[in-house]
């Protein structure tokens, strides 16, 4: 048992900073989440870095913003910046539900406590930091101010707002994932050069005040979007910008991109290269702790670290592109694996905790089963533009081959003290079928789908389909229904097979562009075909920086300017979700009723056969809750048994 000093974490008082030894800070960094000093969380890997690169660094987790503000000055003046991070996710997602009900827990905050981060956390911070210390620079970054750097629609408020370089008043943006350009920034500062010269860093962006000559990089390219002005104005022209903004991001060689903010310029500078292994290892061998600040100790769990206490990340990125999903928007397209030593090095680190049992949660990332997948002739990624490799097929030129991961996974379990390890990250099951991913061999898919099913799985396995309507499906970049129906058949081979008695367990979303009322009828009627009985699923939620959401404010899609219809109104998106309620008495006559007027008979014999009980509900409303929680009770066994629910919480 090693006993843990008070000084292995970042200091968070000013006691902490003096049992360092230091009379001066170089960063003070300000978090909207609690101090968890732990590679899955954001904070806590910036923090480390930039020790790493031999400043001093405080950290001021979830400072007040109700009292006399005293948490934003309390730690002094640091030599070079203020950092600034909303946490690890955008604060309007963890405040409130995709029907914008202000939600009753933080994951984030010890004993899930809510109220312990303002709404817009970034803004706010960077504001008051800017009002109580105007000469010093502030730089923001993390998700909210990644996905929140150009004109962006904002669901709960439902406004375009400007870039949050603009309503934030900070000095700089640093987007995506920001050990690289972090680096650059430290090295230049530490040479003597003035924040307030550092404007030709990649993955960067700055607001340029009027007149300020643009800085010059002869190795870039520049491209001019729509105003901000213009977006507010013309919704065509916003959702056109949008185009634009998600190829550059997912380039290796990237434009520059501009556009007018008021009198202002704003300048994103194109990104870094995807991390190296030796890069990525390097963020990840930091000396954490693991563990919440030793504050918390009478507070109460923070949820958040509980769920991934003992869990391992294995890479970033995600080439699946997803419409309404902003993994690749922050962390990219491109996946940056880390090495088998490395993921082996954190197991033991894991393994040697005091209460672990010997059961690792997840062995998985942004989606699972893509580490070290990666295109088999770089010249082709190097010029490739698409969104997503394996949208609307997987590109002939990426590498899907899944024996990595699944010696990997062997690799893991031959720990002597892992009894088991768990894979609760999401899993492509599109990327499992032959059928679909026709550049892996069949024989490693089967391997890697046993491996998993045996010895990776506690009785459920995830998998998101989203949908059954092949339009819906389209628009969202996710493969036909029909790839679930081919895999939900090799599942219950292996389970038979196996004696396994699993259950498959698949995520849908409801209200998303280009879904009509009658496509979440026959979501229902196929899925209650499969055995399927859905208690809960998840109401698609506006976030920035997403296909989808570009089409749910403007009505039009980025890539081809044509109309798309999207369910907005509180009744449409009910309506919605009713169908996946099918079994429920109060539903029955609206169902009824509904399908018969638009001559949908065959949807409705499916869905409630010989049934009599089409009393009308009294109330004339649905009583099942519209929200982004997702529940199931399903039957999904061969034997077509009936299985008990279960609740789970998705991100």
């Amino acid at each position: 048992m090693r006993i843990r000093r008070l000084s292995d974490w970042l200091p968070t008082t000013n006691k902490e900073v003096k049992l360092r030894g230091w009379d001066a800070l170089d960063v003070i960094l300000f978090s909207g989440d609690a101090y968890v000093d732990h590679p899955s969380f954001g904070p806590a890997v910036i923090g480390r870095i930039l020790e790493s690169y031999g400043l001093r660094v405080a950290i001021v987790p979830q400072p007040s913003v109700h009292d006399n503000l005293q948490d934003f000055e309390k730690l002094g003046t640091p030599k070079l910046f203020f950092a600034v991070t909303g946490g690890c996710m955008d604060p309007m997602v963890s405040n409130y539900t995709a029907s914008k009900r202000r939600r009753d827990k933080d994951a984030y905050t010890p004993n899930g406590d809510k109220g312990f981060r303002p709404d817009y956390a970034t803004s706010v911070y960077s504001k008051i930091l800017k009002e109580k210390f105007p000469d010093v620079p502030v730089l923001i970054g993390g998700i909210e101010a990644s996905l929140r750097r150009v004109t962006h629609y904002d669901y709960w408020s439902d406004k375009l707002l400007p870039t949050i370089l603009e309503t934030s008043k900070a000095d700089m943006l640093v987007y995506g994932m920001g050990e690289q350009p972090l680096r650059e920034i430290v090295e230049l500062l530490q040479k003597g050069v003035p924040f307030s010269s550092l404007k030709t860093i990649k993955q960067t962006a700055v607001l340029l005040e009027e007149g300020e000559k643009v800085p010059k990089n002869k190795n870039w390219d520049d491209v001019e979007i729509s105003s901000h002005e213009t977006c507010l104005k013309d919704k065509k022209a916003y959702a056109a910008n949008f185009k634009i903004i998600e190829q550059e991001s997912n380039k290796l060689q990237a434009r520059r991109i501009f556009q007018k903010v008021g009198d202002k310029k704003l300048m994103i500078n194109p990104p870094f290269p995807t991390m190296t292994e030796e890069e990525i290892d390097a963020s990840f061998d930091l000396p954490y702790t693991r563990l919440p600040h030793p504050k918390y100790n009478k507070r109460g769990p923070i949820p958040a670290f509980e769920m991934i206490k003992f869990s391992i990340n294995i890479h970033r990125g995600c080439f699946g592109g997803c419409s309404f999903c902003t993994i690749s928007a922050h962390q990219g397209k491109f996946i940056a694996s880390r090495s088998q030593e490395s993921i082996l090095k954190e197991v033991d680190q894991v393994a040697q905790m005091d209460d672990f049992k010997g059961y690792l949660s997840d062995i998985g990332g942004p989606s699972a089963n893509m580490y070290k997948m990666k295109g088999k002739v770089q010249a082709i990624c190097d010029k490739c533009v698409a969104p997503s490799c394996i949208s609307p097929v997987i590109c002939s030129n990426l590498d899907t081959s899944h024996k990595p991961l699944t010696e990997l996974y062997q690799a893991v379990d031959a720990h002597p003290k892992v009894k088991k390890s768990f894979i609760g990250s999401g899993i492509r099951h599109d990327m499992l079928v032959p059928e679909f991913n026709k550049n892996a061999d069949p024989k490693e898919l089967d391997a890697y789908t046993e491996e998993v099913m045996t010895k990776h799985v506690s009785g459920r396995l995830k998998v998101a389909p989203e949908h059954t309507s092949d339009p819906v499906l389209k628009l969202m970049r996710k493969p036909s229904f029909k790839y679930f129906h081919l895999f939900k058949e090799r599942f219950d081979r292996i389970n038979i097979k196996k004696k396994l008695k699993l259950q498959l367990i698949p995520y849908f979303i409801s209200s998303h562009p280009a879904c009509e009322a009658e496509d979440m009828a026959n979501l229902a009627a196929e899925t209650k075909d499969m055995g399927f009985q859905l208690e809960q699923v998840q109401g698609f939620t506006p976030t920035p920086m997403t296909v989808a959401t570009v089409i749910y404010y403007s009505g039009y899609h980025p890539y081809t300017l044509k109309e798309v219809k999207t369910p907005k109104t509180k009744k449409e998106k009910e309506d919605q979700h009713r169908f996946f309620f099918w079994y429920k008495k109060e539903n029955k006559q609206w169902i009824k009723d509904t399908l018969s007027k638009v001559g949908r008979t065959d949807l409705l014999k499916k869905l409630l056969p010989e049934d009599t009980s089409w009393r009308k509900n009294k109330a004339g409303k649905a009583k099942n809750t519209f929200d982004d929680t997702v529940t199931y009770n399903k039957n999904t066994k061969p034997s077509r048994r009936k299985n008990k629910g279960f609740k789970k919480k998705r991100r």
